[in-house]
């Protein structure tokens, strides 16, 4: 990535000369290219005059200020139509508190700091901010990439229509979700979807893992924490919940949330209130809870290892991921789509796969699901010394079958005008037309010449309505 590509653009907004200068000193050292004004106003003046491309990353923005002040610019900010784009702003408050924070929060501010900030601390939360911003556009331009319809949950078979279904009727509730299914199936995908189903959608999407963090920094993860709570706690931080204020949480491995943390999880649930470790204020949260696990919660919570009141919470509405070995009528759809994205990535492109490829990926069974699937096709694709896979760059455990690698090739017009996932079918039903009339339409013959059973073929030949030539 170039230097430009990586650059960090600040906007500082402090009717102090003698702080703007101090602020850009720190800021350029630590890579930013800093612009500054002394008011709310020509802030907001740069800001609508400036392209999309030309947005500052972060706004840096002065609590107090002449004419409108730093809470009534925050909320301006928000209003303000920069192309799709939204800025983050941290501000600068010389009457810190617990209180001023949490109004900051709800009115949309990223962070705070009090002035005269710390140097470290001013370079530390403007560059998560920075952090922020690129995520933003990322999404943005992940769901440009797949349509309107939010995060792409690949598969046509009856198991995803009914997933798709569910989550068309449910995004727009505001219901808790509990989302089970094995490793590797989707579970984030889903969530996803149904933040973008949801009226919330123009809001955060937050996510945390609950089994990557231990208990004591989970808890400050959730729920924030006030200065001086434990050691290190230099200031105070606001947690998920309030960051996902108006939009929406997602705990992912809930089964892994130590039992003290659910007690304080069903209070949220209940009454809607966070309390900050070591705070004793409560704040009033909106937020929408989206869980997840691979995990039997109901036996979990019968055997006393997970809080049964919180298992009937989250369990509102439940949604299961189907496994991969369950739905293999989606393996072409699903190996078109992420070829294009691994050969993107990897800068390998292949034109398709062989019958036998298909045919041993039929024959698996997919502990790892979807996740071991695009590991083995980002193996074969770093492998293959052809432009067309074949079985001989599968790993050795899968099943055995023909090692016959005859092309499947992928048609100019397999590629859908929205770059889609390429037409596995299309290229496959082709292939097997012209093996049948190379063979006067014996079919043991066709079978042993494409590389696949009898039974495969005679499967393939129902499908593509060939069974009765």
């Amino acid at each position: 990535m170039s230097e430009k590509m990586m650059e960090k653009r600040a906007l500082v907004v402090d009717d102090e000369p003698g702080h703007r200068l101090m602020v850009r000193a720190v800021l350029t050292d630590a890579g930013w290219a800093v612009d500054e004004t002394p008011s709310a106003e020509k802030a907001l003046e740069k800001l609508r005059r400036a392209k999309p491309d030309g947005l500052p990353d972060v706004v840096l923005l002065d609590m107090r200020l002449p004419g409108m002040d730093g809470m009534e610019a925050l909320e301006a900010i928000a209003r303000l139509e920069t192309g799709g784009e939204s800025v983050p702003v941290v501000l600068l408050t010389a009457y810190g508190s617990v209180g001023s924070a949490v109004t900051a929060m709800k009115h949309g501010a990223f962070d705070y700091l009090t002035k005269p900030a710390d140097n470290d601390e001013l370079t530390a939360v403007m560059d998560k901010a920075w952090g922020y911003a690129r995520l933003l556009r990322e999404n943005k331009s992940l769901r440009l990439r797949v349509g309107a319809g939010g995060p792409r949950l690949i598969g046509e078979s009856p198991n995803m229509r009914a997933l798709k279904e569910l989550i068309a009727q449910v995004g727009p509730s505001e219901a808790t979700v509990l989302i089970l299914g094995e490793s590797g199936t989707g579970k984030e995908l889903a969530a996803e979807a149904l933040h973008e189903a949801s009226p919330r959608a123009a809001n955060p999407l937050i996510r945390v893992n609950c089994a990557a963090l231990p208990g004591e920094l989970l808890e400050s993860e959730l729920f924030g924490h006030v200065r001086g709570a434990f050691t290190g706690a230099l200031r105070d931080k606001p947690g998920r919940f309030v960051l996902a204020d108006g939009g929406t949480l997602f705990l992912d491995e809930i089964g892994e949330m130590p039992q003290n943390l659910q007690a304080k999880l069903l209070r949220v649930l209940q009454d809607g209130v966070v309390e900050p470790v070591g705070g004793e204020t409560p704040i009033h949260v909106d937020t929408r809870i989206i869980t997840a696990t691979n995990r039997d919660l109901a036996a979990e919570a019968k055997f006393g290892r997970f809080r049964e009141d919180l298992y009937y919470r989250l369990n509102v509405l439940e949604m299961r991921m189907p496994p991969l070995r369950d739905r293999l009528d989606d393996l072409p759809l699903l190996v078109g789509h992420l070829l294009r994205k691994l050969g993107e990535k990897n800068r390998k492109a292949v034109r398709g796969v062989s019958p036998a490829f298909l045919e041993r990926l039929s024959a698996y069974s997919w502990p790892g699901n979807v996740r071991e699937l695009e590991n083995v096709l980002e193996r074969a694709l770093i492998l293959s010394r052809s432009d067309t896979l074949g079985p001989e760059v599968l790993p050795p455990h899968f099943p055995g079958g023909s090692q016959a690698t005859q092309e499947v090739p992928v048609p100019e017009t397999a590629a859908a005008p929205d770059g889609g996932p390429m037409n596995f079918d299309a290229a496959e039903k082709a292939t097997i037309e012209r093996a049948l009339a190379a063979h006067g339409g014996h079919r043991e013959r066709t079978a042993d010449a494409l590389g696949i059973s009898r039974r495969t073929l005679q499967y393939k030949l129902r499908k593509y309505g060939l069974a009765r030539r």
